[in-house]
């Protein structure tokens, strides 16, 4: 990881980062503001660097004191951190899933999802305020529910979240997978055998 850690993180326009004194990191942009505690030991400097092209931008640089296995893990981690929030705050993260069955079904009410998965009664999920999510039913398709949000780490936390309400089974495929997700299939009895 060290090698990810050395590596500056570019800042787009609109979006700020500022390092308070406890070594908190916010990062302000256009479609939010996130924040994480880094470790006492690792230091994190706004500045500047030039890319490739010889231009001059603004960047994140995150730095080790030592070359101890510790603190060269620690420092690809926040690197990496700081590289997700910086991407969320700009362009933010999208997931989308698949309900995959016969009466399968996903509505959004308010901030609660309510789906019907193939029992016996309605299963409702209630989204973090951060997260925003649209079911869409086009005909003869299954439902897909798109989760959005600048959290990398919510959103898939919401997203794992929501396919452990049904996981896909491995004889028909039903159940809740991510869009492009390949579900391992096994045959089932064979009807000749003896």
């Amino acid at each position: 990881m060290s090698r990810i850690g050395k590596l500056p993180v570019i800042l787009p326009a609109g979006v700020t980062v500022e390092v308070a004194a406890d070594n908190t990191v916010s990062v302000k942009g256009p479609l939010g503001t996130l924040s994480q505690k880094v470790d006492s030991d690792i230091t994190v400097t706004v500045g500047t660097t030039t890319t490739k092209e010889g231009a001059e931008v603004a960047a994140v640089i995150v730095t080790r004191p030592t070359n101890q296995p510790r603190h060269r893990s620690m420092h690809g981690l926040y690197r990496a951190l700081i590289n997700n929030m910086v991407i969320g705050v700009s362009k933010g993260y999208e997931i989308k899933q698949e309900l995959v069955g016969v009466g399968f079904k996903a509505e959004m009410k308010g901030n609660v999802l309510e789906m019907s998965l193939g029992y016996s009664h309605d299963t409702y999920l209630r989204l973090p305020a951060e997260v925003t999510a649209t079911a869409v039913t086009e005909k003869k398709g299954a439902p897909i529910v798109t989760l959005k949000s600048c959290d990398k780490q919510l959103i898939g936390q919401v997203a794992a979240k929501l396919r452990s309400l049904r996981k896909p089974e491995p004889y028909k495929g039903k159940g809740i997978k991510f869009v492009g997700e390949v579900v391992r299939r096994k045959a089932g009895k064979s009807a000749n055998a003896k």
